[in-house]
């Protein structure tokens, strides 16, 4: 196929002639959900300052995409239509989700948009069909029409390639262990501790309890959703600030009037509401509690030494052999009966941050190095030389509620 089949960026009529600066290259980032725009602007941002590098955006098809123009309307991207992304030639392309990405035409570079790789999910065909495999590595996803999708396929920690070589041996030849953003992200915040919790209405007296849900009927908010109720009603406001963090997908699903909806009783009576937009690692460093499920962030929660407990768990949901399973293993879980603040003050005392070092360090295997790691990934894909600079992994933004 001749290149001029290919549409390049800029596009429209009269497009190279209005921009004022031609890029060598052009990188394309695939948003499916807020959650993986938010994981992948952490790959982006590390080619700031790069005048050769001009990066543009698109919303690919998801069922949770509602808010992802609004989310690319907020960091002022530009933003291409999916159909005329999958007709345009790029350098690279970055994704945190596998739906439609082999559409593109692109070396695409795949991350995980969690904690590595938890979820477990039915195959969809084939002999096996309705088994259970773990999402992101299976050859299900990576695999279309017998070609390997992913230039490279990003791993928080080496023990995920010997998943990968059982479960796609094809990607193990581009898999690429380069850390943990989050993780490196969580550490660099660590410091600014009490200025988050104030920001979050505590750090005057009060501790700071963090109640967080993932998406689906099997989440904290789907089995347990008088828990935050139960906590207002329990602890002293005096003592105590109660915050709530949903996932994105809940938001997305359900629309930002029906969560409030939801919640109005509570919010009415102090409750905190962290907007889906918010940076979750800032909340994370500021708790005293993390009351979470089987979503990832609980994962996180026993690295910044916050005493973590289960509100609600999905074994069916997690691969039995990966660290959100071990970590169930280890953390209490919240009993619907008896006294909330016994519980909470009990996983106070018994929580013993050595405990949870397995489990903490099952999360990277390259703590501190991811965005020298993911740049020397992208500058080589791109074929470019990369800065000299070495770049540093600034805090998360100070948290904020929902107004």
């Amino acid at each position: 196929m001749s290149d001029n089949h290919w549409r390049r960026v800029p596009v429209g009529p009269d497009a190279d002639r209005w921009v004022t600066r031609r890029a060598r290259k052009t990188v394309l980032v695939v948003v499916h959900t807020v959650t993986s725009g938010q994981r992948l602007l952490e790959a982006a941002g590390l080619l700031e300052d790069d005048l050769r590098i001009q990066v543009v955006f698109t919303r690919a098809p998801d069922v949770f995409g509602d808010d992802v123009p609004d989310f690319l309307a907020g960091i002022g991207a530009v933003v291409l239509p999916w159909q005329q992304a999958t007709r345009t030639r790029f350098d690279l392309a970055l994704a945190a989700s596998l739906g439609g990405i082999h559409e593109l035409h692109a070396p695409v570079v795949v991350m995980p948009h969690g904690a590595g790789f938890n979820k477990l999910v039915s195959r969809r065909a084939g002999r096996a069909a309705g088994s259970r495999m773990v999402y992101g590595l299976d050859a299900q996803r990576l695999v279309h029409d017998g070609a390997l999708i992913p230039a490279s396929l990003v791993l928080p920690h080496r023990e995920q390639l010997r998943h990968l070589g059982r479960s796609c041996p094809e990607a193990v030849p581009v898999a690429e262990v380069v850390g943990d953003p989050c993780f490196d992200r969580l550490m660099a915040t660590l410091p600014r501790r009490a200025a988050y919790q104030v920001a979050l209405g505590a750090g005057d007296g009060r501790k700071l309890v963090v109640v967080a849900s993932t998406w689906g009927p099997a989440s904290l908010l789907g089995r347990r959703p008088d828990l935050w109720r139960r906590l207002l009603t329990e602890l002293p406001p005096r003592e105590y600030r109660v915050v709530a963090m949903l996932h994105p997908n809940v938001w997305s699903g359900s629309g930002t009037w029906q969560v409030r909806a939801w919640l109005a009783d509570c919010l009415r009576r102090g409750l905190g509401l962290v907007p889906p937009d918010s940076d979750w690692r800032g909340v994370v460093a500021a708790a005293d509690w993390f009351v979470g499920d089987h979503g990832s962030v609980a994962l996180y929660a026993p690295a910044a030494g916050v005493p973590t407990l289960f509100g609600a768990f999905s074994a069916a949901d997690v691969d039995p052999g990966s660290p959100m399973a071990e970590l169930a293993g280890l953390a209490p879980h919240l009993s619907a009966r008896g006294s909330l603040r016994r519980q909470l003050d009990q996983a106070a005392a018994g929580f013993r941050p050595e405990r949870y070092q397995g489990v903490v360090g099952r999360i990277t295997s390259e703590p501190g190095r991811f965005n020298r790691n993911m740049r020397q990934l992208m500058y080589r894909l791109l074929r470019l030389r990369a800065p000299a600079t070495v770049p540093t992994t600034r805090p998360a933004d100070p948290p904020v509620l929902h107004g």
